[in-house]
């Protein structure tokens, strides 16, 4: 495909984001006869799901402590059940596990669900919530669990597979996507700070709007537009911290138990939900009995013949560096040093023994010879930005809550089109310097 010299809509990045905000926007341009897709390009530095939604996990689910991200995950929702072929999307819900510190935080969630429609049922108590689990899996054996949050929407799609449906839809309304494209930098001009033009490997290519959607490579798009590194958060208490870097990595621990998916039914025989569980009992090795860990812990696992197995993770790492002097590629699985080690499978493998009696015994069935895992680029509160830079300028910056989001490209194109959403509002950059944060939970995973 020939380079063009100039398009009104340019986005950076074909993955989750990039892809579904082509696709939407070329939607809405058609509907209103300006011609579909013909004038979005979406340029990626490597491929097609090349990045962080290539290699998801692919959890689709509602469960978040923070209202505003209830609210969009449920929009997100609709999306994955707009056309679940296209998307490889399998609605088997989800099961949120918890302890006795997280039984409020839960409740919560439960509450607000059932105000904006969301279809859960939530079990309280130590010995109603076993035998609610029990009657799903009769081999149930998890302690330290007193409330269940079992979600009847969401569950999982198929990660690289969902992005090329992505891709269709946004080709078949004129999209252009060109691969193998590196942005350099940014032009600005016409007496103004709004980018001009978008500087690449293979030329410059002038434009109206641009689409940031990078994922973990945030940080470099960031510094290219001479957005802050640092900056200053207001406290809820209105205490002012300075200096807080913009930026930071977690390495994300995931991997998959090779066994038959089917191992993993319910007693029914249905495919079973997605499965997370938080737990503050000690967690003891499948292999010698010898202590994990006494602190809080949590794992999240699935059937997915994608994978191959019982795939899923648990908490993320957070690497120490300032976020500059991280080596985002070569990414995932490739990368030298973000990939999950012997001490991952030991602990997660253990995990599911703990959960269900049918994985025990299984740990040597880990796949160790296919390498696992990424990085994640986060926020200061580890929460989305989504907002509008250098007048012209659209950042979708994730903060790892991205692959769930396919919803967020529809807002986002709403916006480019002169709409406002209410609800990219709570998720604004000026949050920081306002105090407009968002509630945290006592989950030990940072994104919950």
């Amino acid at each position: 495909m020939v380079m063009p010299r100039h398009v009104t809509y340019l986005i950076i990045g074909a993955g989750i984001h990039g892809l579904s905000t082509a696709w939407h926007l070329a939607e809405r341009l058609e509907a209103q006869g300006k011609g579909g897709g013909r004038d979005i390009l979406v340029v990626d530095k490597t491929a097609i799901a090349a990045g962080a939604s290539g290699i998801a996990c692919g959890v689709v689910r509602n469960n978040y402590y923070q209202p505003a991200m209830r609210e969009l995950m449920a929009q997100c929702v609709e999306v994955w059940e707009s056309d679940p072929e296209a998307f490889s999307y399998h609605p088997v819900g989800y099961l949120q596990i918890s302890p006795e510190a997280m039984r409020a935080d839960v409740a919560e969630i439960h509450e607000q669900q059932r105000a904006i429609g969301y279809d859960s049922v939530f079990i309280e108590g130590a010995a109603d919530s076993t035998a609610y689990m029990k009657g799903l899996f009769d081999d149930w054996q998890a302690r330290g669990i007193t409330s269940v949050l079992h979600e009847k929407k969401g569950g999982y799609a198929n990660n690289t597979a969902s992005i090329y449906g992505l891709a269709a839809k946004a080709e078949n309304l004129g999209v252009r996507i060109l691969t193998g494209v590196t942005v350099t930098g940014f032009t600005s001009g016409r007496g103004s700070d709004a980018v001009t033009a978008v500087e690449t490997d293979r030329g410059t290519i002038g434009c109206e709007q641009v689409v940031v959607a990078v994922g973990p490579w945030i940080n470099a798009l960031w510094a290219m537009l001479d957005l802050p590194e640092t900056i200053t958060i207001r406290g809820k208490d209105g205490t002012l911290h300075e200096d807080i870097p913009m930026w930071r990595f977690w390495a994300l621990e995931e991997g998959t138990l090779g066994v038959d998916p089917a191992l993993q039914k319910t007693n029914d025989g249905a495919t079973a939900p997605v499965i997370h569980v938080d737990t503050d009992a000690p967690l003891h090795s499948d292999v010698d009995g010898a202590l994990i860990t006494e602190e809080m812990w949590g794992i999240y696992y699935k059937p997915d013949a994608n994978f191959g197995g019982i795939q899923g993770g648990a908490m993320p790492v957070k690497v120490e560096r300032p976020a500059g002097e991280v080596a985002v590629d070569p990414y995932g699985p490739e990368s030298p040093e973000f990939v999950v080690d012997d001490n991952f499978a030991h602990m997660w493998c253990s995990a599911l023994a703990f959960c269900q009696k049918r994985f025990e015994g299984r740990i040597g069935l880990y796949k160790n010879r296919e390498p696992s895992g990424g990085l994640g680029c986060f926020t200061p509160d580890s929460f989305p930005v989504f907002d509008r830079f250098r007048e012209n300028v659209t950042v979708i910056a994730d903060s790892n809550h991205g692959y769930k989001m396919i919803g967020v490209g529809k807002l986002v194109a709403e916006e480019l089109l002169g709409g406002v959403s209410a609800l990219l509002e709570p998720f604004r950059f000026s949050r920081y310097a306002e105090g407009r944060l968002h509630p945290t939970s006592h989950s030990p995973f940072p994104w919950s």
